[in-house]
């Protein structure tokens, strides 16, 4: 659809649906699983109800507060609510289930806002932060702060790519007891745990669903695009840590992942990855949830080029790791879109051409109909790809390292284009090594983790 009618879409359906409503959410418990389903409205013309299960074996402890689990619950539901409220972008939502406090209102509006930056980017959409959205609550049921019995255990959300993968391993090699998380398995995810170490009955799943009447508003032209899934990942993991009595959550995300997609401006892809959410999360938690977690991405320190080549010493992992969104799916590399080319690049000055080739079916740099990607990827074109990559300086560094160990007979095609490109007369006296050399101090990572780090690189 073109940008100019998108925006006339989104006048139109601000108009016909004026509301979204949190209404409620359900929460039933079993020996062996926790259910939660919520329910939305668009108006009063159409209704959501999608569900969040855990499965509890083996790693349940039961000494809980039920004001604590509801707020969790709650929380949960209000990052939830913007995949459904973005068919529409109603300018009031009404939540009905439980109060927010202003600062928590504005907050709220904050990871919306930043979060859907790609959707309305992408839909053509300049919506003003001051009345995008304005967040009412009906009552007064305010829910509670509280601790859970936490040791010092940590939870490690799994999504099947390179970087959970090395987590899993840099964790390994300490003294703390580590729970693999995974929210919708795939064989991937699965596979990089067991590779890891852990056998499938050590890993804590969750099941998220998304209600049909969503995909059949999709289907049928209303607003549609990119949402803060990260977002989703923080507030599930943190009642995931409840459940299982950890008192960190680990993630996976970078240095990297704080620039943005379109060049100065806030619009970010990985925004719920960024350090910018990190620290917003950390602050929220701490003062309206609890105390007994630390959330935190461990690989913050590094960049994509050092995750990179830790990555290449864990060939077990090869055959197992997918970072593919286009082929999750069928657990395979569709070697047609960014994240797959991104991937080659940035392991190709560690990892052997054949083997590249045996991970991803073929030699990508050799594929000349991946030209504009690789442009985007390098900076010759102004917008990076809208997928989780790696920053245009770390790109070009790794494309330098791998220069150099090439022969240069034998260049792949998108190789030996770059060599006459604009992007290499601006980088190729840049010291790519540095790359590999220093952490970055941006980070949250407790002290206790840092010295793995440090040896790791």
């Amino acid at each position: 659809m073109p940008r100019q009618q998108n925006e006339k879409l989104y006048q139109t359906l601000r108009k016909k649906f004026t509301t979204f409503t949190f209404e409620k959410f359900d929460i039933s418990w079993s020996a062996d699983q926790l259910k939660i389903k919520y329910f939305y409205s668009l108006a009063s013309e159409y209704h959501f109800e999608p569900v969040l299960s855990f499965s509890l074996k083996p790693y349940y402890i039961s000494d809980f507060n039920e004001s604590f689990i509801e707020n969790l619950a709650f929380q949960i539901g209000m990052v939830e609510l913007i995949s459904y409220w973005k068919a529409a972008c109603p300018p009031k939502v009404i939540i009905k289930c439980g109060y927010l406090e202003e600062d928590q209102k504005n907050w709220w509006k904050k990871l919306y806002f930043n979060g859907l930056g790609e959707f309305f980017y992408l839909n053509n959409l300049q919506p003003d932060f001051a009345d995008f959205m304005e967040i009412s609550c009906v009552n007064q049921n305010k829910y509670q702060s509280a601790n859970y019995p936490a040791s010092p255990k940590m939870l490690v959300p799994v999504g099947g790519g390179k970087d959970s993968a090395v987590t899993l391993d840099l964790m390994k090699k300490t003294k703390y007891e580590v729970i693999p998380f995974i929210i919708n398995p795939r064989q991937a995810s699965i596979a990089t745990a067991k590779a890891a170490g852990f056998d499938e009955n050590e890993l804590f799943i969750a099941n998220r669903t998304i209600d049909k009447t969503l995909l059949k508003l999709n289907d049928e032209g209303f607003l549609n695009g990119h949402t803060p899934f990260s977002a989703v990942v923080a507030f599930t993991s943190l009642l995931a840590a409840a459940i299982t009595g950890c008192r960190f959550i680990g993630l996976s995300n970078e240095s990297s992942a704080n620039e943005p997609t379109i060049p100065h401006t806030g619009i970010n892809h990985q925004y719920s990855k960024s350090l910018d959410f990190e620290r917003d999360f950390r602050q929220y938690a701490l003062k309206y949830l609890t105390t007994s977690t630390e959330y935190f991405s461990l690989l913050r320190p590094y960049n994509e080029l050092q995750i990179g080549k830790i990555f290449s010493t864990l060939s077990h992992q090869f055959p197992h790791f997918k970072s593919c969104n286009a082929g999750s799916k069928t657990d395979t590399w569709c070697g047609k879109c960014p994240k797959c080319l991104f991937t080659w690049i940035i392991l190709a000055p560690f990892v052997e051409q054949t083997v590249l080739e045996n991970i991803f079916g073929k030699n990508l740099l050799n594929d000349i109909s991946l030209l504009p990607i690789f442009e985007q990827l390098t900076g010759i074109q102004e917008e990076k790809p809208f997928e989780c990559v790696g920053t245009i300086d770390e790109v070009n560094a790794a494309l330098i390292l791998t220069l150099k160990k090439s022969s240069a007979e034998s260049l792949p095609k998108l190789l030996e284009y770059y060599q006459n490109s604009d992007a290499y007369k601006k980088y190729k006296l840049m010291e790519a090594s540095k790359f590999l050399d220093a952490l970055n101090p941006n980070h949250f990572v407790p002290a206790r983790f840092m010295k793995v780090l440090e040896e790791a690189i």
